[in-house]
Order: structure tokens, then C-alpha cells, then sequence
């Protein structure tokens, strides 16, 4: 609607990708500061809350009382920031959109059998989750080949040139980044507010990225490939704003826990990011939490499979640490600052070609 606008009223100022994005973060902010408390008035009401792993830490038990798919709410509120401000003609933002649709459908799915059973595991089947995310996947990176005509060139950091021209291998080669980043930002959430910070963190260096890859001068100066995705930084910029309104009621102690429904979707749309902005190898840093958190897991499950021991007292690692009996809010904020510093150095890296 604002870039319409723009067009139809000669509102120069509307044109700008920075200032539609600068938008876009309030409006999703304050669409979720807005509704979140009457979703939560109604979850609570509805007993709509999160069921706990019975082999969770006990300081868990007393989490059982708090409401669960948060995502929802953050999710519209981040779709409808975006349809008032993005540019539709762009391929590479309705793609975006695309994206956080089917993902938070499939997150909803889970997150609505385990509230119905009543049970944490009880949820999608693996299996079934995994096809409905490989299906997804395939949408999305068909539609980036066939529709939008991206570029199947395949990027490593500090190096200006392509390395290899995927070709038709791209198409699996994306649906592994959007499913393997879906599933980490997954595992992460598993501490008030633990997902989040680092989920901002992540989309803040990629909506730089993105204006930067989506900016013919910029790109040039910095070397870098040059794409007309900078439309999608004003989603992104959404989300942000959509999580930051987000984190007001899921820090600790968490009034609601996204579920699902909001960190499958993050992370599905953290994998678009890094597929359009030719990042796919700089999201294992810009992402470093959530790689962390996804190799403790590999780890734990291999060592046990081939030694029968164990390498972390309980993974994911941050129920090592509380395992460890340290306090909640020590972990999430000692992983947030490795999430920023992360991010920085990422940034940082973006020089050096």
C-alpha cells in the first residue's frame, strides 16, 4: 500500500527501501504488542498451553501453566506489516511472505496436536513433519528457479566470484538450508526468550546483507553479488519488529512460548535469507546459536548410538547448562551475547574479498 502511494500520490519518500522498512518494524511491533495479550487472555482460557517434556528439567514442571503459540500472532502481525509496505511486483518479497505462510502452517499443525493431546511429543510425526517441510521447501525453491529466475550460483565468504554454478542441484541444495535452519532455530527454543534475541540478531545482519546485495552501488563497492532482492529487508525488518513486541511478553519469566508456529517459520525464513542473499555459508556464523545448539544434539545422539555414552548431561546444550544448575536467565543471556558477537564478526566479514 505504501509503495502504491508512492506511485499514485508522487510520495518520493515511500520509494525508499530503508524508510518502508523503518515502518514496517513499528507496525508489526506494535500489531503484536497489541494482540498478543488478548491471544494470551484466550490461550490461558482455552487451556491452550505448553505441554512439558517429561524428560525436561524439573524447574520446567512449573512452565506448564504457560501458553503456547505465540507464533501466530507474531507471524500475522509480520505478513500484514508487510503487505501494507512492500513493493508486490518484487518476486523475492512475495517469496518471503511465501515462505513464513507455509512454515507456520506446518508449526501450527504440531503445535495444536500437542495442545489437543495434551502431550509434548505428541505432536506431527517426525516423518510427517519432515515431508511437510521437504514439500514446502521444494515450493519455495521452485518457485525462486522457475518464477523469479534466481541466480543458481553458489557463494563462499571472502571470495567475490561464484565458486560453482549449482544448476537444477540448487533446488536441493536450498531445501536443505531452509529445512536444516528450520529445524535449528526448533531446538533453540527451549528457554524464555532463548530463540528470539538470536532469531533478531540473525535478521538484522541479513536485512543489511539484503540491502546491500539488493543496492547496484553498494554491491559494487563491496564486491559482492547484486540481485533485486532488497525488498525483501522490509519483511525482515517486519519480523524484527514483530519479535522484538514478541520478546516483551516471552522474557523471562515467559508469559507465552512462540511454539512451533513461530520458530519452525523463523527458522525457515532465516534459510530464504541467507538462499537470496547468496549467505548460505555465512548463515553457519550468523546463525552460530542455533548451529551450536543443533550439533550438541548430533553429538549426543552419535556418542550414545556408538559408545553408549553420553557427551552433555542433556541435550539440547542450554539443558546442559541448567543441568548444571545454572540460573535460566544466566544461559539465555550469555547465549544472546554470543549471538551479537557473532553477528558483528559476520558483518565484519563482509569487507573482506
Amino acid at each position: 500500500m505504501l509503495y502504491w502511494l508512492h506511485q499514485t500520490l508522487d510520495i518520493n519518500i515511500l520509494g525508499y527501501i530503508t524508510i518502508r522498512s523503518g515502518i514496517s518494524f513499528f507496525l508489526a511491533l506494535l500489531f503484536t504488542l497489541f494482540l498478543m495479550p488478548i491471544f494470551i487472555k484466550w490461550a490461558q482460557k482455552t487451556s491452550s498451553v505448553q505441554p512439558i517434556n517429561e524428560w525436561a528439567p524439573d524447574r520446567h514442571k512449573e512452565k506448564a501453566s504457560t501458553p503456547t503459540m505465540g507464533g501466530i500472532i507474531f507471524i500475522t502481525a509480520t505478513i500484514l506489516a508487510s503487505l501494507l509496505t512492500i513493493k508486490f511486483s518484487n518476486l523475492f518479497a512475495v517469496g518471503g511472505i511465501l515462505t513464513l505462510i507455509l512454515f507456520a502452517l506446518i508449526g501450527f499443525q504440531d503445535d495444536y496436536a500437542k495442545i489437543k493431546k495434551n502431550e509434548n511429543l505428541a505432536g506431527l510425526k517426525a516423518r510427517t513433519k519432515l515431508f511437510l517441510q521437504i514439500i514446502s521447501a521444494l515450493i519455495i525453491s521452485s518457485y525462486l528457479c522457475i518464477f523469479a529466475d534466481f541466480n543458481t550460483d553458489l557463494y563462499l565468504p571472502f571470495m567475490k566470484n561464484p565458486v560453482i554454478d549449482m544448476e537444477i542441484f540448487a533446488i536441493v541444495f536450498w531445501i536443505l538450508v531452509i529445512i536444516a535452519t528450520s529445524n535449528a532455530v526448533n531446538l533453540t527454543d527451549g528457554l524464555d526468550g532463548l530463540a528470539t534475541v538470536p532469531s533478531i540478531a540473525a535478521l538484522t545482519s541479513f536485512s543489511i546483507i539484503i540491502y546491500i546485495t539488493g543496492h547496484a552501488s553498494i554491491s559494487a563497492y563491496l564486491l559482492m553479488p547484486n540481485f533485486d532482492v532488497g525488498e525483501v529487508a522490509i519483511v525482515a525488518a517486519a519480523l524484527m519488529g514483530a519479535l522484538t513486541g514478541f520478546l516483551w511478553y516471552n522474557c523471562h519469566p515467559a508469559e507465552i512460548f512462540m511454539g512451533d508456529s513461530g520458530s519452525l517459520t523463523i527458522g525457515a525464513f532465516l534459510g530464504y535469507l541467507a538462499i537470496i542473499s547468496k549467505s548460505e555459508i555465512l548463515l553457519l556464523l550468523i546463525g552460530s546459536i542455533f548451529v551450536i545448539e543443533t550439533l550438541s544434539v548430533i553429538l549426543q545422539v552419535g556418542s550414545y548410538k556408538l559408545r553408549k555414552k553420553r557427551v552433555f548431561l542433556m541435550a539440547p546444550i542450554h539443558h546442559h547448562f541448567e543441568m548444571k544448575q545454572w540460573a535460566e536467565n544466566k544461559i539465555i543471556v550469555r547465549f544472546w551475547i554470543i549471538a551479537i558477537l557473532s553477528n558483528m564478526i559476520a558483518l565484519i566479514s563482509l569487507k573482506i574479498r
